[in-house]
């Protein structure tokens, strides 16, 4: 059966799973999830997040068609649009799983309005992974070959965000199953998970960190920098404080910083916070940290699928390292 353009395929048994999957916006309140927090301004900035990914994800649910699911997109603040995504990515890569006969509502999402929030749609589909009896590594073939192990962060950030006594607390590792660059990824959601749970706390999340194996660190703190980017909720002092407690893991912390401005650059959903993140941890412009993903993506081509990705991470950690992006950013903006 073909399905219009814009259109979900929709069956009876799809009504049905909307009808007892959706989640209540309660499941994205500190007090529920039990988070730390500092400051009820940043803990309202976390909250209206999490409410905007619930928000996606249960309209996309329920709601088949596209255009209608974009309109409702576009009553938010621009800078909110990504988290809607990342919750109707993660709503229609779950239905892809429990109603697998029918039409792809990820692709179909993905080649509409959600293409311009590919990063966090694949992010989103992460979310439905660790909801499904999915093997993983099938799983992740359905997927772009570099931005499928942005499924992994998906998965690694649930994991750490419903779970936290276990992941954050406890230490616990990712699935055994998992290779070594998927046990990378996974630990850099849980990095952006970290974010939440400490309420966007420097000296929380130092410590948090400072907890888990020195192997498992480096990722931890690229996700941190690309919550701390993406979603914002501090100023730029409390910036400069995370800045400093990242220590040697700096370059990591800014990698995360690049991939939230690449993912906001072409989504053209641009936020204050997200230019004052770059500025102050990478010690340039927006601009200039999304260009950085490009010309390190460029270096890395020869790898194979399953390398590439990491390797990607890896040259942009290490071009900071030895300070190359600043020097070419201060020349191209001087």
């Amino acid at each position: 059966m073909r399905v219009p353009t814009g259109v979900f395929e929709v069956l009876p048994l799809n009504r049905l799973w909307a009808s007892v999957l959706s989640v209540s916006i309660e499941e994205a309140r500190f007090a529920r999830r039990g988070f730390q927090s500092t400051s009820l301004l940043q803990q309202a900035k976390l909250e209206n997040i999490g409410e905007t990914f619930l928000t996606g994800f249960n309209l996309a649910l329920r709601e088949p068609n596209l255009e209608r699911l974009s309109a409702e997109a576009n009553t938010l603040p621009v800078e909110m649009s990504g988290f809607f995504y990342e919750g109707a990515g993660m709503a229609s890569a779950l239905l892809d799983g429990l109603v697998p006969w029918s039409s792809s509502r990820f692709q179909a999402l993905l080649a509409g309005p959600g293409f311009a929030h590919k990063y966090m749609m694949h992010v989103g589909a992460g979310w439905a992974l660790a909801r499904l009896p999915a093997r993983w590594n099938r799983f992740l073939m359905k997927f772009d070959p570099l931005l499928r192990w942005l499924v992994l962060d998906g998965y690694g950030f649930h994991e750490g965000y419903f779970h936290w006594p276990k992941y954050v607390n406890r230490h616990a590792s990712p699935p055994r199953s998992f290779s070594r660059e998927a046990r990378c990824v996974f630990d850099q959601g849980l990095g952006r998970s970290l974010w939440f749970v400490t309420g966007a706390d420097a000296n929380r999340l130092t410590v948090a960190i400072a907890g888990f194996a020195e192997g498992r660190r480096p990722d931890l703190w690229s996700g941190v920098g690309l919550a701390c980017a993406y979603a914002g909720g501090i100023d730029d002092r409390a910036m400069r404080e995370l800045n400093v407690t990242a220590g040697t893991y700096r370059s990591c912390l800014q990698q995360g910083v690049t991939f939230a401005a690449k993912a906001r650059e072409f989504a053209a959903n641009q936020a204050a916070h997200t230019e004052m993140a770059c500025q102050v941890l990478c010690g340039m412009s927006g601009t200039a940290a999304a260009q950085c993903t490009d010309y390190s993506l460029a270096e890395v081509q020869e790898y194979g699928e399953d390398a590439r990705y990491q390797a990607w991470r890896g040259q942009i950690q290490k071009h900071f390292i030895e300070g190359d992006f600043i020097a070419e950013s201060r020349q191209m903006e001087g």
